[in-house]
Formats: C-alpha cells, structure tokens, sequence
C-alpha cells in the first residue's frame, strides 16, 4: 500500500484525485494540506466518507504523518517549499503545479539525489499531453521552425503555464529553431514576438473560456502543421495520469520530468 499527502487536496485537480485516491486498492490517503480546510476530515470537505485523513495548514504539518508521496498540488509560490521539505522527510514527490523555474529543478533535483528520492513532475498529466509532447519532438527532427501558444483561463497567474515551459524545454534537446528572421532584426516591440524560452517563441494567452491548452505550430516551405491539446471544464484528464506518477515515482532517483519518463513510449 502506497501512503499519499496531497497538498492542494481541495483544490480543483487535487480534490478529484483525493477522490480517486480513496477509491484505489493500492492507494491510501493519509493527510492533507489545505488552508482554507485547515483542521477539518478531508471527506467531510469533499463528500466523501472514504477519505478519512486530516487537513493541514501546512506542507510542514502534514508530513508529520509518514506517507511514501507527497502530491504537489498548490500555488507556484508554495510549491518549491513544499517539495523540497517532502524530501527532507523522505518522501517521494510528484508534482503538479506549474511555474517552477530550470533552476528551481536543478535545487531540488540536487536535494533528491543526496535523500535518494524520486521527484516526478507534470506540467500535464494528461495523456493527450504526452502524446502532443512525443509528437512534437518528432516533428522538430524534421521542421526546423515552430513556436508554441499556451492558452489558459483569466485568472491563472503563471506563464508560460508549466505545459509550455516543458514542451519548449524538451524542443530545445532536438534543436533550436531557425528563424527566418532573427529576433533581434524584429521591426516593432520585440515583445510582440513573445517571450524566448528554452530557444522556443511562446505566447501565452490568458482569457475567460479557456481551461487548459497547448498547441505547437511547425513551418516550411507553403505547408505547417499544428499539434494541439485541448482540455475541458473537469479535471478528470488529469487522474489517470497522476495516478500512474503516484505509483512510479519511488522508482526514480532524482529529478525527472514528464510523465513519458516513466512510460513506454
């Protein structure tokens, strides 16, 4: 049995996940991390009398209560703290939140390899998302010129969202693009171009009616091609995924990013 701390477990992804959690055979939740819920029964939150674990206010708190995975499920403010103090106590990790920085890794990978533990994370844990990935790193062998928008709903603070920010860094291990036109012979407000990340163009979109997308365009010569995740109003795409991360992680040492890391594909 496999004992799991969710921080964010009332959250939009994490309370669907505490929920498939409590109907997992070889899955136990065991605390939880929530401010607002803070010292109430997690099923109590969320309606479900199988989840029997104890909310915290705190990732600190929390882990007091021995678990195998700590699912990181917060804030990109939180996220980097909570992780790395998972580790301290011996916990695997898997994480969920975007907004974490190359550096922020290269710490907590340098932490996980001296507690030799496993940290997984998913920008998207959406399989529909592994598969654009292993797409586009594909495509990219072939087409030397893409960019990559990033669309997500108003209120979403991060961008890049933790999607692109991988996308862009797994391109940047086939090639970098080859502009026709070099950015720095941009003509206008070189921000008009978007941001530069990992070598790749991003733009991210931030509106009402969006949820979760990602897309890639590839160019050549009077042809393109355009690869596309789209996510809808649940966050059940995000479950099975995150399910499978949960289970495997304690085969990792280290850092490892993307959820097809630990696929195969």
């Amino acid at each position: 049995m496999i004992s799991v701390c969710v921080a964010g477990a009332t959250g939009w992804a994490g309370s669907e996940l505490a929920r498939a959690i409590a109907h997992a055979d070889d899955l136990a939740l065991v605390a939880a991390v929530s401010r607002t819920h803070a010292g109430q029964v997690l099923g109590d939150v969320l309606h479900e009398p199988r989840l029997t674990a104890a909310v915290y206010a705190s990732a600190r708190e929390a882990l007091a209560t021995a678990c195998d995975v700590l699912v990181e499920y917060t804030k990109p403010a939180s996220a980097k703290a909570n992780i790395l103090v998972a580790l301290e106590h011996g916990a695997h990790v898997v994480v969920g939140t975007s907004g974490l920085t190359d550096d922020d890794f290269a710490e907590i990978d340098a932490v996980a390899r001296k507690r030799q533990r496993g940290v997984l994370a998913c920008g998207n844990f959406a399989l529909t998302v592994v598969l654009l990935q292993k797409f586009a790193e594909a495509a990219a062998r072939l087409i030397p010129q893409w960019e990559i928008i990033d669309y997500a709903h108003d209120d979403k603070v991060d961008a890049p969202s933790g999607t692109a920010r991988e996308l862009a860094s797994r391109l940047a291990k086939i090639r970098a693009p080859q502009p026709t036109i070099p950015l720095d012979r941009t003509v206008g407000p070189r921000e008009a171009r978007g941001a530069t990340l990992a070598g790749s163009q991003v733009h991210s979109i931030r509106l009402p009616g969006y949820v979760i997308s990602a897309e890639v365009i590839f160019g050549m010569p009077d042809q393109k091609l355009s690869i596309r995740h789209d996510s809808g109003s649940s966050a059940r795409p995000y479950v099975d995924g995150a399910l499978l991360a949960i289970r495997k992680v304690s085969t990792l040492v280290g850092v490892r990013r993307g959820l097809d890391s630990v696929l195969d594909l």
